[in-house]
Parts: structure tokens; C-alpha cells; sequence
């Protein structure tokens, strides 16, 4: 058994999905220009690794959340 989401939350996670993949990106360039600079502390690195991780991890759940099952 599914459940329908309301409008409102259609358009609170859509909203939410477009912020959490701009954020994405913007993490992807971060890293980037991070490792290009040579002296880099990999602690910070891993850090924002791990968000990257966490945001990838979120942006799925909501597509999901989004994605109306399909029974075969």
C-alpha cells in the first residue's frame, strides 16, 4: 500500500531537493579547488566528503519520497 503526498509537501521536498543539490555542487567545487590548492588539510577535505556523502544519501530519499511506486 502507497500513500499520496499532499501538494504542499510535493512542493516542500522539491524545494528542498533543488537546495540540497545546489548544495552538492557547491561542495563538489569547494573540494576541488581544495585538492588543486596542493597544501590542503585533509581533515577538512573529509569533512565535507562526508556531507557530500550525507546530501547525496538525502537528495535520494527524497526523489524516492517524490517517485510513486509502481507495482509490477
Amino acid at each position: 500500500m502507497g500513500f499520496e503526498l499532499s501538494p504542499d509537501e510535493v512542493e516542500a521536498f522539491t524545494t528542498e531537493l533543488a537546495r540540497l543539490r545546489e548544495e552538492h555542487r557547491d561542495l563538489d567545487s569547494a573540494i576541488d579547488a581544495l585538492e588543486r590548492v596542493g597544501a590542503v588539510n585533509q581533515i577538512q577535505v573529509q569533512r565535507l566528503k562526508k556531507r557530500k556523502l550525507y546530501l547525496k544519501d538525502r537528495i535520494a530519499q527524497i526523489e524516492d519520497a517524490l517517485t510513486p511506486d509502481i507495482i509490477a
